[in-house]
């Protein structure tokens, strides 16, 4: 008889160890899941203790492979990824994150019922879209129902996904030779990116930015946080400023967003280091107003033009998690107790800098190339609702044209005519 033996791991997940004796030696395979093992166990037993016919150890049911070049699924994927150019070491490293924690999750269910270990060639619309659902409903730990083995994932979370799962199976599709004949992915239903509750963005009106400003005491997070909220730029963009990047001799000065800060791969002996910043149209030039010149000639005067712009106690850059915890929280939360009604995060000062000038009548394509957003969609998307206050002077305008008869002249023209 064959048994189960539960494997506790060091994150408090299990795997599941099927063991019997065969010809008087132990045999074993593991399963993450028990319903997996369960059923190894029970087809071990049907075979009078013997290894499942057509079971490889490690790899499960392996159908006859009719397509050379086939191979599993998390290899053709892993070498995909290795593969890319393009990217940065961050964007590679969260890649093989997904695949390695949620691509291994797919399975490919042959036509017997039986799950085996998804391929190149055996991936089918069917296990994509099952794969789909595994991860919308997660996986409820086995000893209590209340907790989680696998976390729901939300829609937004599940496209991407599903977005790198398309291109590594049309990689396939577009191999020489090619391996597959069609793309498995492309007519899977995702679930709607609006169908749950995301952090609402928080959006602060000037005397709301000022309730906060006034409650960060040290002088250079006060710059810092009036460059942000009054340029729009992200926080990655402006801590990497250089001051070689300023422009403030010209006719109309500006500022050069050339870099961002970004965060290395784990284990580098660097936790970050400077790239370009997060979008191919990033790069852009930004016209200052008279304050931002003023507050610029007097950060930077005396110094040197690889200098920082903007700078920490102890004259290094900032980084995100000191700002945050040590000048924009307390501030925050000092404001709050004050009676200010949002809790706005650093980020939001972006989104508060688009409604400001929303509110100015700024036209969103404008508002676009100044956020440098990669598409107006997302403009539109973001900020849309808060043009609702142009809803007068839009319905006045067509008041207005539809309201005027058309010259009596014309009129006979048209019915001459």
């Amino acid at each position: 008889m064959a048994s189960i033996v539960e494997r506790p791991k060091k994150d408090g997940t299990c795997t599941y160890q099927v063991k019997w004796r065969q010809d008087g030696e132990w045999q074993s395979e593991k399963f993450a899941e028990l319903p997996a093992a369960e059923q190894f166990k029970a087809l071990v037993e049907a075979h009078g203790g013997q290894w499942p016919h057509g079971w490889v150890r490690g790899e499960g049911f392996v159908e006859p492979d009719t397509t050379p070049g086939d191979m599993p699924l998390m290899k053709w994927a892993t070498r995909y990824v290795d593969r890319l150019t393009g990217i940065d070491v961050r964007t590679r490293e969260d890649y093989h994150r997904e695949i390695r924690i949620h691509f291994s999750h797919i399975v490919h269910a042959r036509a017997d019922g039986l799950e085996v270990p998804a391929t190149v060639c055996n991936l089918t619309q069917d296990d994509v879209t099952d794969w789909v659902r595994r991860e919308e409903e997660g996986q409820p730990a086995d000893d209590d129902p209340e907790k989680w083995a696998r976390r729901p994932a939300d829609p937004k979370s599940i496209r991407n996904r599903h977005g790198l799962l398309y291109c590594i199976v049309q990689a396939a599709v577009e191999a020489q030779p090619q391996l597959r004949t069609t793309n498995c992915c492309k007519k899977t239903r995702l679930p709607r990116a609006d169908d749950h509750i995301e952090q609402p963005m928080t959006f602060l009106e000037r005397d709301e930015y000022a309730r906060v400003a006034q409650e960060i005491t040290d002088p250079d997070a006060r710059d810092l946080a009036d460059w942000l909220v009054g340029t729009g730029m992200r926080f990655s963009e402006a801590t990497a400023l250089k001051i070689s990047d300023l422009n403030l001799t010209a006719a109309k000065p500006t500022v050069s967003v050339q870099r961002a800060w970004k965060k290395a791969k784990k284990g580098s002996e660097k936790a970050f280091y400077l790239g370009p910043p997060k979008t191919k149209k990033a790069r852009r030039l930004l016209g200052l107003s008279p304050a931002q010149i003023d507050m610029l000639r007097r950060l930077t005067a005396g110094r040197r033009n690889d200098d920082d712009v903007f700078r920490a106690a102890m004259g290094g850059a900032w980084r995100h998690a000191n700002y945050y915890n040590r000048k924009w929280m307390p501030a925050v939360k000092a404001a709050v107790e004050k009676g200010l009604p949002k809790r706005p995060r650093i980020h939001d000062l972006r989104h508060t800098h688009a409604s400001w000038l929303i509110s100015a009548n700024i036209p969103l394509p404008a508002i676009q190339l100044r956020l440098r957003h990669e598409s107006i969609q997302t403009t539109v998307d973001r900020y849309e609702h808060l043009e609702r206050h142009l809803d007068d002077d839009i319905t006045a305008a067509v008041e207005a044209a539809m309201g005027v008869p058309a010259p009596r002249a014309a009129l006979s023209v048209v019915q001459a005519g």
